[in-house]
């Protein structure tokens, strides 16, 4: 098949890490790469952010990079993206009117703002659309209240855009039936989990040095509901200086790292909680590297208010490192308590630094959740299957597709 995949604001090629960088660019490019090796043509359209990117960049064999500009060439939050999105449309009705894919998989809600617009036009194709949101905005309102910076149109539509869609691909359970919630029907709703780097992420490899005896670690973005602080706090509450937190992520490298705001508040709180000499922060780190740190970790603790999915859970079960997850979103169904790792509320610290001292004091515990968490992946959340779960739920959407009614100008009509 010929696909299009259109990911507005996380460019598979972006460094990880960042404020906006993250899960999203690391899904787009492994399943991209995962399709193009079961035979499909894939071509990722993301906008442009640097006016020094070439129009078409290679990603692998199979898979290429559009740059689409839409708005200025510079780096934008996602959350003002929102008044570009009618010319990335314009951008992408062009390209597919010239090279029309067989469908079209777009990521987050304004990716699929775009995509339908472009996908559903009188004078232009007609192209099957397949969703994934990657994040719900009510539930990043719930957690978040006042401090969602979400624009406000996102409420009615992002719901808009699952209905619309031909097909919504959830990436969890708990996505299902929140989208359920939002009047999306269940019959165009497919569960497919994302994936890992099963030869990148193994337990079998080179561990980094550590400074103390016992090391946990949280990888990922810095924003505060991924939830970093309370993990600093949990450290507190276990009162051991044998104990270190390995803090991966923000948006500098290590010799920059304490330029970082999220960094500073972090900082800030570790010096308040008395732990700031356990706490290292190391900033962004390299992908190729993530797995020599990983394995030197006793275990990774992730622990966000709430979470669509989760790939660091995935990528340290794969290098055999048991996990302490708060039990939100994606984590319930990754991590299984008691057998590849530690379930605890959300943002709960004493809960989160029992855990971690349950799992300290028991080594052949740790080793049997970290067996059976590298089992896990391996059997269930490689690339492979998920590109290939992906493509039974590409072909059931065009099955559908060509059964369904449509209107005059393409849209199914339901």
């Amino acid at each position: 098949m010929k696909i299009s995949m259109v990911s507005e604001h996380a460019s598979p090629l972006a460094t990880l890490g960042g404020v906006d960088a993250g899960g999203q660019n690391v899904h787009v490019a492994a399943l991209s790469s995962a399709l193009a090796a079961r035979g499909h043509a894939v071509t990722v359209y993301t906008r442009r952010d640097d006016p020094g990117l070439d129009e078409r960049m290679p990603l692998c064999p199979g898979v290429e990079v559009v740059h689409v500009t839409a708005g200025p060439a510079a780096v934008l939050s996602k959350d003002d993206l929102l008044p570009h999105m009618p010319e990335f449309a314009d951008r992408l009705a062009a390209h597919w009117r010239a090279e029309t894919p067989e469908l079209v998989h777009s990521h987050f809600w304004m990716s699929g703002i775009a995509a339908l617009d472009a996908a559903r036009r009188p004078d232009g194709v007609q192209v099957p659309v397949a969703h994934t949101f990657h994040a719900l905005g009510v539930v990043k309102k719930r957690h978040q209240g006042d401090d969602d910076t979400s624009p406000p149109e996102r409420e009615a539509l992002e719901p808009d855009v699952g209905r619309r869609a031909d097909t919504v691909v959830a990436t969890c359970s708990d996505e299902a039936f929140e989208l359920i919630r939002l009047r999306i029907p269940s019959s165009r709703i497919s569960v497919v989990p994302c994936g890992v780097d099963t030869d990148l992420f193994r337990p079998e490899g080179p561990s980094a040095r550590r400074a103390r005896r016992h090391r946990i670690m949280t990888v990922g973005r810095l924003v505060p509901r991924k939830g970093v602080g309370t993990v600093i706090t949990a450290l507190a509450r276990l009162a051991r200086d044998d104990v270190e937190l390995v803090v991966v992520g923000g948006s500098r490298d290590e010799e920059r790292v304490h330029e970082d705001r999220d960094v500073q508040r972090l900082a800030a709180l570790a010096r308040a909680e008395g732990v700031e000499h356990l706490v290292r922060f190391r900033g962004q780190v390299a992908r190729s590297e993530l797995p020599t740190l990983l394995r030197s970790a006793d275990l990774v603790v992730c622990a966000p208010w709430y979470e669509p999915f989760g790939i660091v859970p995935l990528e340290a079960m794969a290098t055999g490192v048991p996990v302490v997850a708060t039990a939100v979103g994606g984590l319930i169904d990754s991590v299984v308590h008691g057998a590849t790792g530690l379930h605890v509320p959300r943002r709960d610290a004493d809960a989160i630094a029992r855990a971690v001292a349950t799992l300290l004091d028991d080594p052949a515990g740790r080793a049997e959740l970290g067996r059976a968490g590298a089992d896990r992946v391996r059997s269930r959340y490689t690339w492979d299957r998920v590109a290939a779960d992906t493509e039974r739920a590409y072909r059931r959407m065009l099955s559908r597709r060509r059964l369904e009614p449509r209107s005059a100008h393409g849209a199914v009509t339901r």
